[in-house]
């Protein structure tokens, strides 16, 4: 690779003759903590081979299973009301153990947390695929949604080691391909869905997940670096001491309450979000008194930066979301196409998606592509505007490649934002309540296209569903471009991690490749 920086050289080659890594040459596994992998490049194939494999189960599993729902409901005699929830379950559990599963990676460790997720994968699609009655059948999704959220915020958590390890942030490359994965999973997921549906049976929708979580599985125990001896051992005990299981009760409850109220607004159960507001409450003077709370809210009041970077995600993919789905569903029963052409006609959103986040990984700055971000999405929904049932195909490729711009540059861009804006020590956590915004937009976004379509898509409801999208894309602009902190070119975190070496060759103990304890929780 690219010459290795002067300050490096020295550790690289004491490393590289430990009798550490001489194991590790020789098993092909990663013996001490923050040691490099065989090939001896940072970010590596071997680092990121697992850590790729494991951040695409979840966006493939919440697409996949939408081809697979009327099999399952005939099946089981249920709905589309019922079959409803097998979406919703898996969002819920998402959104709740994305930043619980990020937390508990930086406390005992985000190789540990990563090979726990995988394995819940297998027994998820285990039950699943073997699942007597529908009420298994959701339990799998909820156990599906709690493993396969493991894998990114550990993932973000692994990076920031590297990072620390070779001593230079991340560069932006790396973590497009984290997105990209997401993202050509999620735009994959109908098709192989259907595929699997129609050949072997819905039940091979979930099935599937077992060798794909065992691959992962291996991968990490493989090529993964071993977690700090300080994140096991006593650490692992200590964190165990202070979980905060009340916390995390809480906080899925509130969620919960919000999200019966969101899927229902066209009859509005309005006790639900007194329900959700006292909740909150609750859950925001529970956590300030908890030594150790599942959720830092003191950070966050600190760090306005990292707050602002969750409510633009969150924007952005509640107007993505919208247009994702609504305009898929006015196009199947408002213009007549099958759902397999729909889906054809949606593939130049994903392959804009897919170009703009490599694009996007491409750039230095993130004011610049977040901006552009808001910019289409504001147009794009205004071009929906234009949109009618008889409109030509070309049209309506153009206005689906429109909206993949604004889909591939938030997801990089806001990463990117999220990994320089979180805490040394918590950004597995950070990168959990990221994806956490994401599903609460998803969530919102159902709502909204239940309560603007009714009983069916048609040509105002997509309108309506349009100006939502330029009225929040408006917003989004305006707060992307008032937040000073994105023109700033540099966070405190880059900052520290600039200084990272320095503090690890002063405070390491004797072993080579073994980072300096951290601190705090």
């Amino acid at each position: 690779m690219n010459a290795a920086e002067p300050e490096r050289e020295g550790a690289a080659q004491q490393a590289a003759t430990s009798p550490a890594v001489a194991i590790a040459r020789g098993t092909g596994r990663t013996a001490a903590p923050g040691a490099p992998d065989d090939s001896g490049r940072p970010f590596g194939a071997r680092l990121m081979a697992p850590l790729l494999l494991g951040s695409l189960l979840n966006p493939l599993n919440s697409t996949m299973i939408a081809t697979a729902l009327v099999a399952i409901g005939q099946d089981f005699h249920v709905g589309p009301a019922g079959t409803a929830w097998l979406v919703s379950a898996m969002y819920l559990s998402s959104a709740v153990g994305q930043p619980a599963l990020g937390r508990l990676a930086d406390r005992i460790g985000p190789r540990r947390v990563f090979a726990a997720g995988a394995l819940t994968v297998c027994a998820a699609g285990l039950i699943g695929a073997l699942a007597p009655g529908f009420t298994l059948l959701i339990v799998s999704r909820v156990v599906l949604g709690i493993g396969t959220a493991a894998a990114y915020p550990a993932a973000m958590a692994l990076l920031r080691s590297e990072s620390r390890r070779v001593g230079r942030p991340t560069p932006r490359s790396v973590l497009g391909r984290l997105s990209l994965a997401a993202l050509g999973s999620a735009a994959l997921g109908p098709t192989l869905g259907g595929l699997l549906a129609a050949t072997a049976g819905w039940r091979a929708v979930f099935a599937v997940n077992i060798p794909l979580g065992l691959l992962a599985l291996l991968g990490a125990l493989a090529w993964l670096p071993a977690d700090p001896k300080e994140a096991g051992g006593g650490r692992a005990t200590s964190a165990a001491g202070s979980s905060d299981p009340l916390g995390v009760v809480l906080f899925a409850a509130t969620l919960t309450c919000a999200m019966f109220f969101l899927l229902g607004l066209r009859d509005p159960r309005w006790p639900l979000p007194v329900a959700a507001g006292g909740l909150a409450g609750v859950l925001v003077w529970w956590q300030l008194r908890h030594p150790a709370p599942f959720l830092d809210l003191r950070m966050l009041a600190r760090n306005g930066a990292l707050v602002r970077t969750y409510l633009r995600h969150g924007l952005a993919y509640l107007v993505i979301y919208c247009v994702l789905y609504g305009f898929s569903q006015w196009l199947e029963e408002a213009h007549g196409f099958s759902s397999f052409h729909a889906g054809l006609i949606l593939l130049p959103m994903s392959g804009a998606a897919a170009c703009c986040s490599l694009a996007g990984a491409r750039t230095k700055g993130i004011c610049a592509p977040l901006t552009v971000a808001a910019v289409c999405l504001a147009l794009g929904s205004a071009a929906l505007l234009l949109l009618r049932g008889s409109s030509p195909l070309v049209a309506l490729l153009c206005a689906g490649a429109l909206f993949g711009i604004p889909q591939g540059l938030a997801a990089t861009g806001n990463q990117a934002a999220v990994y320089d804006q979180a805490p040394a020590d918590g950004v597995g956590a950070a990168a959990g309540l990221q994806r956490t915004a994401q599903y609460l937009g998803a969530i919102t976004a159902a709502g909204l296209i239940g309560l603007l379509y009714g009983a069916r898509a048609s040509d105002s409801g997509l309108h309506a569903i349009a100006v939502t999208g330029v009225v929040l894309g408006l917003l989004l602009l305006a707060l992307t471009l008032t937040d000073r902190s994105l023109r700033s070119g540099a966070t405190r975190n880059s900052e520290s991690r600039k200084t990272g070496p320095p503090r690890n060759s002063e405070s390491r103990t004797g072993e080579p490749g073994t980072e300096a304890p951290r601190t705090g929780g």
